[in-house]
């Protein structure tokens, strides 16, 4: 996906979901771009092969292709936005999407004002609604982008934090130094430390941290890798310190976002 392209999008389908307690997908291959982001309540979804227990917070990325079912859990019944797209370019061209199938982004205010501007365009069809409606969609993958792919939680304005922040998120398994770092943004360490933390509430370390930790709890739910292979796809040697960082940042060991019936062990 690259970043100078412009890209169009055309929605297939778009609905706000409150689901009954009965509600459920049979099981089907998806076309296009498939979107679904969890506002409210539970469910079990299986993704090919893989089982995951959803709940609000829980973003699904998937492509033309994969296998999906699900079904909501009857005593919490799940809410949802969903939408499906194709994506090209001006050239007419599919455009490839970095996203993770499966991520825990959590319930992100911005976020859910965007879709619920998009329903509320798509649904009153007002003069100029299609432009209106691919912008608003292209915000939104912008934004699933930043908290999936770039890690960028905070809406910094200075620029030389938002290169730094960009090149943590593409770089968050090398040895990343806070003098590194400052020396990149042309900062004297203590004062690129106090901008850092202004800008996205955490220190440099601890950012560098929650990435990594973020991006491994993706890997794990999305099956195919042992505790062991997302530590060092994320940058630690250590395996006692991943776990003692995962359980730091996230509150529960690395093993319990392995999906039911995936590998737990470390090699």
């Amino acid at each position: 996906m690259e970043e100078d392209e412009l890209f169009v999008p055309d929605i297939q389908y778009l609905v706000f979901r409150k689901c009954p307690a009965d509600w459920r997908i049979k099981p089907h291959h998806v076309s296009n771009y498939d979107i679904t982001y969890i506002v409210k309540g539970k469910a079990r979804y299986t993704i090919g092969q893989t089982p995951y227990e959803l709940s609000q917070g829980a973003l699904l990325c998937l492509s033309e292709g994969v296998g999906k079912a699900a079904f909501t859990c009857a005593d919490h019944p799940m809410s949802c936005f969903s939408v499906n797209f194709t994506l090209k370019n001006t050239a007419g061209q599919k455009v490839d999407i970095p996203f993770p199938p499966v991520s825990d982004i959590g319930l992100k205010n911005d976020l859910v004002r965007l879709f619920n501007d998009l329903v509320y365009t798509q649904t009153e069809r007002q003069s100029g609604y299609g432009i209106k409606c691919r912008g608003l969609l292209l915000l939104i993958i912008h934004r699933l982008l930043e908290l999936t792919v770039y890690s960028a939680n905070a809406l910094c304005e200075d620029y030389r934090i938002q290169k730094t922040i960009r090149h943590i998120s593409q770089h968050y398994a090398e040895r990343l130094t806070v003098k590194k770092l400052s020396a990149m943004a042309g900062l004297n360490a203590a004062y690129f430390g106090v901008l850092f933390k202004r800008a996205t509430g955490l220190t440099v370390n601890r950012y560098i941290a929650t990435t990594r930790v973020q991006k491994a709890k993706n890997l794990l739910q999305s099956g195919g890798c042992t505790v062991q292979d997302a530590a060092e796809h994320c940058g630690y040697s250590d395996i006692f310190y991943f776990y003692k960082q995962f359980r730091s940042i996230i509150g529960v060991p690395p093993s319990r976002y392995i999906p039911q019936g995936g590998t737990r062990h470390e090699r």
